[in-house]
């Protein structure tokens, strides 16, 4: 069984762990680039290979423990690959766990979305993304990859950052206000507290890697220029965790190459940071 940072000590039992970690590898609707299914193994790969210490809020956060669930393990018709992945968070909703997921692709975060706004009255959706994602439907399915966060739009809170490639039958569903298109916001910080001022005090975060310029990350299956840097990334994270009770999240789009490591390794420090912020940032 694998453990997440390589460290185990007692804190990945499930009774110990404050955190579950829950590997949904479908790919089954993404219709360029594949192997988002083969993102959560060079994710723990990549942890086990990075230090366990945070500097920034001077935190270990691994020994709260990280619990890794069986995966969803589903290659079947996106509508039956929701209702899994739906069920099953409404279960883990359940345990007095903080929940995080790992994709697969986007089209996983529909079932997962459902299940929180139906637990958490008002809840916003943070959504890190190159693509907007808002289509009713694409491919005769309303549970694709494009439609990734469409139902999220009617039911929550929407909150989009990063956004630099949509199509003109998602314009009807973009709210501007709220929504940080990337070339808007390159550059400046100025940004931060006007999109914190909008989310509600529940927060579920969607991290589409994609939402990174794929010169930092090329390991997604549609890499589109001009995204978000690291620094400019968990500068904006560590706000919105101080300010608001993040209740989840999830990461997907990993679609590793062969031979480079490094986005892999900027994922697992992604995870890390956000567990961080979550347990040891001082309100």
């Amino acid at each position: 069984m694998r453990i997440f940072g390589g460290t185990d000590a007692g804190y990945t039992d499930f009774e110990n762990a404050s955190v579950l970690l829950q590997s949904i590898p479908y790919d089954g609707t993404s219709t360029w680039g594949k192997g988002a299914d083969n993102g959560f193994d060079a994710f723990l790969d990549a942890a086990e290979n990075m230090e366990l210490y945070d500097i920034e809020t001077d935190s270990e956060v691994y020994k709260k423990g990280v619990h890794i669930i069986p995966a969803i393990n589903e290659n079947a018709s996106p509508e039956e690959v929701f209702e899994k992945v739906y069920n099953s968070t409404k279960k883990l909703l359940e345990t007095d766990k903080f929940l995080s997921f790992f994709g697969g692709e986007h089209s996983v975060s529909i079932g997962i979305i459902k299940a929180f706004y139906e637990k958490f009255p008002n809840l916003t959706v943070l959504h890190f993304d190159a693509h907007a994602d808002l289509r009713a439907e694409y491919l005769g399915s309303k549970y694709n990859h494009a439609c990734a966060l469409h139902d999220a739009s009617k039911n929550t809170n929407l909150i989009q950052v990063g956004i630099r490639s949509m199509d003109t039958c998602e314009k009807k569903y973009l709210n501007k206000e709220k929504t940080f298109f990337a070339e808007e916001i390159y550059g400046r910080e100025d940004w931060f507290e006007k999109a914190i001022g909008l989310m509600t005090d529940k927060v579920f975060i969607t991290i589409d890697l994609d939402v990174f310029d794929p010169s930092i990350m090329p390991s997604t299956g549609t890499p589109e220029p001009g995204g978000l840097n690291w620094n400019t990334m968990i500068r904006f994270l560590r706000k919105v965790f101080e300010q608001k009770q993040i209740v989840g999240f999830d990461i997907v789009e990993l679609a590793p190459i062969k031979g480079y490591k490094s986005p892999d390794f900027l994922v697992a420090k992604l995870y890390y940071k956000l567990l961080s912020y979550k347990f040891y940032l001082k309100k």
